[in-house]
């Protein structure tokens, strides 16, 4: 389940800095504008009634966007109410936001299907099977849609969507390793809660974490991962609880890639009064609470607002036939961002900050009218 599922960071192909990025777009006759200080997203810009960026959205009154992940989870809720934003904003002629997929790759399909009977021309999609959604990408962009893989990509080498805009997985696990690490002074044993085991995207957050680990040389050992625990928070909060009764006296520091194995894991930590230190993923208010009465070390916040955001402007250009992107299926991260009890109040200052670096690195993939 979704931690924003996605290659490792040696797949990603970067884009030259701002400066360049302003040059490039000069090249190509885009419109260029500073984004005000004060908001991670752009603000309105009432001369053109869109929203501003480093590309200006000329008009997005014939674009219907559809945002769409695999199914319900709480990782995916901003996108909802950024749905909203990007209609507002980029002056969209509709937005959606469906998560009926069922966690099934052709229940998701049908819904993109009957989304594209309803007139809907520009979506962004976590595919629920990695390997299989390439084929969705390319019926879609084969019928002229305007098509984004959010908070993951495909498996394998191929992305067959116009981007792909994700957190890099491996290195998020890497950087939540590595609080864990500094959270038990360096030295002890931990163990790593995850998702689906067969997942790619699961094997990749494992190679973070041992990455981790092996650069402590022997200080740091790890138990056995203990995967397949996302299902739900009730699965989750089991495996926790067996973890805890099994092993709970050989634990120094737990560290979660999952979101509802971070709930259960601060939850099950905090009852059974454990001096184990905890590092969770994303930021439930559960979390963040934890991290500030100290029952949670640390956090990795993730960026689904900005996937949605930004995908969303990215989309609108493309949809609206204003932009086309120079290399189709150019894969960039989201970003991921450590939070502790120093940081807890001001991190989403450093998450709203990146928002709009991507749109300037989106930017400079762009050939514009």
């Amino acid at each position: 389940m979704p931690t924003s599922l996605t290659r490792p960071i040696s797949w990603y192909r970067r884009t030259a800095v701002a400066g360049l990025a302003v040059v490039a777009l000069a090249a190509t006759g885009c419109s260029t504008k500073s984004s005000p200080e004060s908001s991670g997203a752009p603000a309105d810009d009432a001369s053109a009634g869109t929203s501003s960026g480093p590309v200006t959205l000329k008009d997005g009154s014939s674009v219907k966007l559809a945002l769409i992940p695999g199914g319900a989870h709480p990782y995916f809720q901003p996108w909802k109410t950024t749905a909203e934003l990007d209609k507002t904003e980029f002056k969209l002629g509709d937005v959606t936001f469906d998560e009926t997929g069922e966690w099934d790759q052709s229940k998701q399909n049908n819904v993109i299907s009957s989304l594209a009977a309803r007139g809907f021309n520009a979506f962004g999609i976590f595919g629920v099977s990695p390997t299989d959604i390439n084929t969705t990408f390319e019926d879609l962009k084969a019928k002229g849609f305007a098509v984004g893989s959010l908070a993951s990509c495909p498996a394998g080498n191929t992305n067959s969507a116009d981007f792909c805009l994700s957190t890099d997985v491996e290195a998020a696990a890497y950087k939540a390793a590595k609080a864990t690490i500094d959270a038990i002074g360096g030295e002890g044993t931990i163990v790593h809660l995850t998702g689906n085991n067969v997942d790619s995207n699961t094997q990749r957050r494992i190679a973070g974490v041992k990455k981790a680990v092996g650069e402590t040389g022997g200080k740091v050992t790890e138990l056995p991962v203990v995967t397949d625990i996302d299902k739900d928070l009730q699965t989750a909060q089991k495996a926790v609880a067996d973890l805890l009764a099994s092993k709970g006296k050989e634990i120094k520091g737990i560290v979660t890639t999952a979101y509802n194995p971070a709930v259960a894991a601060a939850d099950g930590v905090a009852s059974s009064k454990l001096p184990i230190k905890v590092v969770a993923i994303d930021d439930d208010a559960k979390i963040l609470a934890g991290i500030k009465s100290g029952g949670v070390s640390a956090t990795v916040a993730q960026n689904p607002v900005g996937q949605a955001y930004v995908g969303g402007w990215l989309l609108a250009l493309l949809g609206s036939k204003q932009c086309t992107m120079k290399t189709p299926g150019v894969i960039v991260d989201s970003g991921s961002f450590v939070v502790t009890k120093d940081n807890v109040d001001t991190y989403d200052d450093e998450r709203k900050a990146k928002t709009k670096e991507l749109q300037t690195e989106f930017a400079s993939q762009l050939s514009c009218q």
